[in-house]
Formats: structure tokens, C-alpha cells, sequence
């Protein structure tokens, strides 16, 4: 369930929920009773305000379970960091070919 990955994120981050409540811009007992699985049904604005302090894609939370081909999160959040320092796509597939060619 949501709240369950949300927990899990947090707890690996070692971040309280006072934390995560606060600098998501969230109630402390709303955050908890996610956690708790006592609310199954968070806005997605809500869970994108959570996913950005745990540094994670929102996906992670919506997930059920990710399969062993699943992109890791440094992989994931190397991505994001590309994306948000305006590196595009065509971009990315340069710097591709170039390692490509540089194993040659």
C-alpha cells in the first residue's frame, strides 16, 4: 500500500515524520495516518509534495512492487537531476553514442 512505500522511503531516508510533514508542507497526523494505511487514497499533490522531499519519482509511491528490471533510484534520480539542469534528450543520447564509441 501507499502508505506502507511512504514509510519505508522515510525510514531509509531516516527522516522523522515531523520532518517530512514539515518540509513537505503537510499535516503531521494526515502524513501518519498514510503511513498507517488509515487514508488508502492521497491526492496527487500530495504524494508529489512527499516524493520530492524523499527525492524519489512519484511512481515509487504508486508502485506495487517493482520488478527486477526496474531502474534503481540513483539511476532514477541521476535522470532527474539531468532533466532538472535542462539536459535534453537528444542531449543524453549523444553523450551515449560517445561512450559507445569510446569501448570501440
Amino acid at each position: 500500500m501507499i502508505g506502507d512505500r511512504i514509510k519505508k522511503q522515510r525510514l531509509e531516508k531516516n527522516i522523522s515524520i515531523s520532518q517530512l510533514a514539515n518540509q513537505a508542507g503537510i499535516v503531521k497526523s494526515y502524513l501518519s495516518s498514510l503511513e498507517r494505511n488509515l487514508q488508502q487514497n492521497p491526492s496527487i499533490q500530495i504524494l508529489e509534495k512527499i516524493s520530492h522531499v524523499l527525492e524519489i519519482p512519484v511512481e515509487m509511491l504508486l508502485q506495487d512492487k517493482r520488478d527486477n528490471e526496474s531502474m534503481d533510484e540513483e539511476w532514477l534520480r541521476l535522470i532527474h537531476e539531468a532533466i532538472d539542469s535542462g539536459v535534453t534528450k537528444d542531449q543524453f543520447r549523444e553523450l551515449i553514442a560517445s561512450h559507445r564509441k569510446e569501448k570501440i
